[in-house]
């Protein structure tokens, strides 16, 4: 070392030989300003290669020729995702300012009524995938009672509504102890599974900050792992390293967990199950890396955590998923899926209060007052937190178990007959309520397009090329699941006729979408469907 470190010494010297000091040390700071701009260039948390290929790409879009045909390519899509809006609400009158006069109740009602009953597919008879997990008037009847009880009422303002914030608490003690929490397990009621995910990455990034001076954080996750975290990272700034699933099981790849992990990683992720394929992760060994790194790991049960609860009370087998697993220390589930509660609820929990903290945030110096909030709300809506504490009574635990018991056996019998169906085939083994197929003999978003022209609504999924079903109560319903495989058989039977044709219409844009190397093209077809949600046509003289 020290015949080397004289060669070294040797070869500066030679090189600042006969320099003015002025040369010298211009020498020194360009040299030393440079190894510092390499290093923040080599070790950022993206890496050389995406980073490099976005400023190609953004770069090629500066040729007056190409962004030419971008824009006229993202004009026409514009004008169909707005075409389709104005399609979807042909026969109702846009209402662009406040009416000069108040309307009355019954003409509100009629309105609300003309708006609802838009759209084509039937949901209420199970033809939807997910999206609306329980359908029954008695129930919503119910609901829309307490909610309007409790409309008024706001749980920020605990000392004047303690009843609102007892129904919440007791919501959370309800839950943890049906993901086996023990006494110091605690938890808050979100408005749906993207804020529970959201308040979980907020709590364990300053957990780390806090106690590990951890200033660049990163989440790994798997691939599959829902886009909530993407969402918690861009609003936290976290960087997300994403690992892959194995391609036979559609499982988190552990080994490559493992090879992710670094000094800088607030939390390890795992899904129960995942949304696209319906896999249900390997939490055990997933907690087992958190424990002996001393990193949290969270278990994204927002979909299915409502059933799988209560799977094994149903006579289903499964995997330790909850907090009975060492290492666990934060679960999200969603009353508003499986729990059958309205829209806008779901229930984020940690294994003990040291976490939650972390999840709050708190002024104590505003003019206004001391100020503390538990979610990303502050005033919140205590009308969803009386209807889904009130939808948990009024189901109880022998109502959510026979509930479970109905759609685990229908989403078995979906996934055995789908199976037999020659030309497709179901990703991994699903875990609960999602199956999803693909196929290696056609394109597997035209049997998508057949089925919807058959009133079906499936999910498409990317990389690789898929749709799932994702069964809910409805599809319990007698012959409706017979109804699917049904059709799912004579369009596969009738699309074999002719593998090899492409795919048409609005699904070939998935197709499309996957094999764009620009990926923020794709993003801007997002944001355009986006913009086109809340498009009001122009008056027309």
């Amino acid at each position: 070392m020290r015949d080397c470190g004289a060669v070294v010494t040797k070869g500066i010297n030679s090189v600042m030989a006969g320099k003015e000091p002025w040369q010298i040390v211009t020498i020194t700071a360009t040299t030393v300003l440079t190894a510092v701009w390499v290093w923040n260039f080599l070790n950022q948390d993206e890496s050389v290669y995406k980073r490099s290929k976005k400023k190609f790409f953004k770069l090629i879009r500066k040729i007056p020729m190409v962004q030419k045909r971008i824009d006229k390519e993202m004009a026409e899509i514009n004008k169909s995702f707005e075409e389709d809006i104005i399609k979807s609400c042909a026969g109702l009158n846009y209402n662009r300012n406040l009416p000069l006069q108040s309307w009355s109740g019954e003409k509100i009602l009629e309105e609300v009524d003309s708006h609802l009953n838009l759209g084509h597919y039937k949901w209420k008879e199970g033809k939807v995938s997910g999206a609306v997990y329980y359908y029954n008037p008695e129930l919503i009847q119910l609901i829309t009672e307490v909610y309007g009880k409790a409309s008024y009422t706001n749980p920020l303002h605990s000392d004047i509504f303690p009843g609102i914030c007892k129904m919440e608490a007791e919501i959370i003690r309800m839950t943890t102890n049906l993901f086996s929490g023990g006494n110091g397990a605690c938890g808050s009621v979100t408005t749906g599974g993207t804020e529970s995910i959201m308040m979980a990455v907020k709590a364990f990034r300053d957990y780390a900050k806090e106690t590990k001076g951890i200033t660049r954080p990163n989440i790994v996750a798997p691939s599959t792992a829902h886009t909530a975290f993407d969402k918690a990272a861009q609003y936290f700034k976290i960087h997300i390293k994403y690992i892959p699933v194995n391609k036979e099981t559609f499982e988190a790849d552990v080994k490559a967990m493992k090879r992710a992990i670094d000094s800088n990683t607030v939390l390890l992720v795992g899904s129960a199950p995942n949304f696209p394929y319906g896999t249900i992760d390997d939490i055990e060994s997933i907690a087992a890396l958190g424990v002996k790194y001393n990193i949290p790991v969270h278990v994204d049960a927002c979909l299915g955590g409502f059933l799988i609860a209560f799977m094994k009370r149903a006579g289903y087998r499964i995997r330790p998923f909850d907090f009975s697993v060492k290492g666990v220390c934060s679960i999200s589930a969603d009353t508003h899926k499986y729990g059958f509660a309205p829209k806008g609820s779901s229930v984020v929990m940690y294994a003990y209060k040291k976490y939650r903290q972390f999840q709050y945030t708190v002024t104590t110096d505003w003019p206004g007052g001391v100020y503390g909030s538990p979610t990303v709300n502050g005033s919140r809506a205590g009308g969803i937190i009386a209807a889904t504490w009130a939808t948990m009574m009024n189901f109880g635990l022998d109502g959510y178990v026979e509930s479970t018991k109905r759609i685990i056996d229908t989403s078995r019998f979906i996934e055995r007959a789908l199976r037999q169906i020659k030309g497709i085939y179901v990703f991994g083994t699903p875990a609960t309520s999602v199956i999803a197929i693909g196929s290696k003999n056609f394109d597997i978003f035209r049997l998508s397009d057949a089925l919807c022209k058959l009133g079906w609504n499936l999910n498409a999924l990317q990389f690789p090329s898929g749709i799932h079903l994702c069964v809910t109560y409805m599809h319990t319903l007698d012959g409706t699941a017979q109804k699917f495989i049904d059709d799912v058989t004579s369009s596969v039977s009738e699309i074999m006729k002719d593998p090899g044709q492409a795919v048409e219409g609005k699904m070939a844009i998935y197709g499309v979408a996957q094999s764009l190397p620009d990926r923020s093209l794709v993003g801007e077809f997002t944001k355009s469907f986006l913009d086109s949600m809340h498009f009001i046509p122009e008056e027309t003289s």
